[in-house]
């Protein structure tokens, strides 16, 4: 079955030119033109040249997109139409081949508009088998009539699924493309997060060695060891990063945020309660942890942050609070904007906002405000039960 859709999908559909042969048909009637056989020939010439260049005319601009929904065709079909009665009237005999012909054409012409093509066909083969049943015989009636109404409907029906293969191609395309922007900003999202983060606990950790250093060697020495562990587990996650495959553990994301709080002299109180939780929401929640912890270690000046994870039977719930300066307060503005603890340091970057699209996009939401008179919270629900609503997109990018 893939063998036979992978040759359709190769076929090129058929051109103009696939069409002009059937005129050969009328070279019967033709052949008695010149012979003389036919009653006043040059009428009779004159309408077969007529047909010709109709029939040309019609297919010409019928398979030619840029005039396809012009008139030019339509117009062309009815002058066609008019010559074919006159000549099936007018002659009869093999010239009666001239509807099959007619019928063609508007195959081409009026493909796509099924409740327009049905009635004409079906018009063209009953007046196709009235006009051989009266000037000829019951056999050529049927004859006629059936290849009629077979020719346009075949013809139709070809040009029909050569340009739904077109367009299914196109939109396959199209899909995967945007598969591949999906996954590039995903992994953007990722690299900022995961780099953010690393980065600001090595800074803290560094800041940390540089005030021990004089009073307290050994406890120096303790927090060296730990940016020589977060730069050996960052090198990892990175790797797995770019190999698609890293997932984030809630508790190691919590144990780290403890460790990043405490290297910062901020008083962390980490709570969590409710039952396991399904990896893509461990990772969601383990991303939310992260921006939320590193914004608190940055912009906050908070001496306590709370870090607390309930999940209950449909949704788990993550909260992140601090006593920093709460929004607006100018001695806790960072780099990121103005002050205000778990978020406001990042409210206007690429963090939260890559989170609350993903945590929507995955039936959850993500808040941010004043954590009261003092401090920032920051919010994060989650269903329990759900999948990463990226992940198809993601493995149709991976294998395109």
């Amino acid at each position: 079955m893939y063998a036979s859709a992978a040759h359709i999908e190769r076929l090129k559909p058929p051109g103009r030119r696939a069409f002009l042969p059937w005129l050969f048909m009328l070279s019967g009637d033709v052949q008695a033109l010149f012979k003389g056989k036919t009653p006043l020939p040059w009428l009779g010439g004159t309408g077969a040249a007529a047909f010709v260049a109709l029939y040309v005319t019609a297919i010409y601009t019928s398979l030619d997109e840029r005039r396809r929904h012009t008139r030019a065709p339509l117009l062309a079909l009815a002058g066609l139409a008019v010559v074919t009665y006159a000549l099936g009237v007018g002659y009869a005999g093999d010239w009666l081949l001239c509807f099959p012909l007619l019928s063609l054409a508007s195959g081409i012409v009026l493909r796509g508009g099924r409740r327009l093509l049905g009635p004409v066909v079906l018009v063209l083969s009953g007046s196709a088998g009235v006009i051989a049943g009266f000037r000829g015989g019951a056999s050529d009636s049927l004859t006629v009539s059936y290849g009629t109404m077979l020719s346009g409907l075949v013809t139709a029906a070809i040009l029909s699924l050569f340009e739904t293969v077109a367009q299914l191609r196109a939109t396959r395309q199209e899909l995967a493309r945007t598969a591949v922007e999906k996954e590039r900003l995903r992994f953007s999202r990722d690299l900022h997060d995961l780099l953010g983060h690393t980065m600001s606990v090595v800074v803290v950790k560094a800041e940390a060695v540089r005030r021990l250093a004089p009073k307290n060697l050994e406890a120096a020495l303790g927090q060296a060891a730990d940016i020589e562990a977060v730069g050996r587990q960052a090198l990892t996650e990175i790797r797995e990063a770019v190999s698609g495959y890293r997932e984030g553990s809630l508790a190691t994301e919590l144990d780290r945020a403890r460790s990043a709080l405490d290297a910062a002299g901020i008083e962390a109180a980490v709570n969590r309660s409710g039952p396991p939780l399904t990896p893509q929401t461990e990772a969601l929640l383990g991303w939310v942890v992260r921006e939320g912890v590193t914004n608190v270690v940055r912009h906050s000046g908070a001496a306590r942050c709370e870090v607390e994870v309930r999940g209950g039977m449909d949704r788990v719930r993550l909260e992140i609070t601090d006593d920093g300066g709460g929004v607006g307060s100018p001695s806790t503005a960072g780099p990121g904007g103005a002050g205000g603890g778990a978020a406001e340091g990042a409210i206007g970057g690429t963090g939260l906002k890559g989170l609350a699209e993903r945590l929507s996009a995955a039936g959850g939401s993500l808040e941010s405000g004043p954590g009261g008179r003092r401090g920032f919270r920051l919010v994060a629900e989650l269903p329990v039960d759900m999948e990463d609503p990226m992940e198809p997109e993601v493995k149709e990018a991976r294998t395109a």
